[in-house]
């Protein structure tokens, strides 16, 4: 009796290994079959962004006079100056957007009747400038056009007209200044620093 159970106990355990030894040769067979080949192809790209930079112009020199202020104004008197606004950068624009401000402050520049009046006009060539300055005064030799119409000194973001957005171009323009006629004795005396900020903006978006 003893010796059926041990023979087959001894059967039993023989089963179990050779399926032991069949599954892990499974395996190893499994493992083999997702083997595969394999290449690999790199490259590399260089991308590198552009820029937008206006040309400085505070510094005084021809087609650049817009530093250059001007003293014993009386109503009436108009002040020329020149600036040249140039994109330098790599990128073309959308447009060029002036926004003024004044410190000190006076009524020359808080008054938007009898204040100063600003003139902006742009010459397709350089302003031939008159005159050892200050005073400045110019003439076009071209063709002139209006880059913004005659408004009180301080304004917040306008858009300039007719300029060109190509960048690497010249705006030659000459900024006219004004106290009206009717400004009254309570202009006398009084002193505004005004500060010109041009802001040029990049192109739409496209693909490249």
């Amino acid at each position: 009796m003893r010796k059926g159970i041990a023979r087959r106990a001894g059967v039993s355990r023989k089963v179990l290994l050779s399926a032991a030894l069949v599954t892990v040769a499974a395996t190893v067979v499994g493992i083999g079959a997702f083997a595969t080949f394999t290449d690999t192809a790199s490259v590399s790209q260089v991308n590198t962004s552009g820029t937008v930079t206006l040309n400085p112009i505070g510094t005084s020199a021809p087609n650049n006079r817009l530093s250059i202020g001007a003293t014993n104004i009386a109503a009436g008197d108009t002040i020329e100056r020149s600036v040249d606004i140039k994109d330098t950068g790599s990128i073309d624009l959308t447009d060029v957007k002036l926004t003024t401000t004044a410190s000190p402050t006076s009524i020359l520049d808080t008054d938007a009747t009898n204040g100063l009046q600003m003139l902006i006009e742009k010459c397709s060539v350089a302003w031939t400038e008159a005159g050892a300055g200050p005073p400045y005064t110019y003439t076009c030799g071209g063709t002139t056009s209006t880059a913004l119409a005659s408004t009180p000194v301080i304004v917040a973001n306008q858009t300039l007209s007719n300029l060109s957005i190509t960048n690497g171009t010249d705006n030659f323009l000459r900024v006219k200044l004004t106290l009206p006629s009717g400004a009254g004795n309570t202009f006398q005396a009084k002193a505004s620093t005004i500060n010109y900020s041009f802001t040029a903006t990049q192109r739409a978006a496209q693909s490249q």
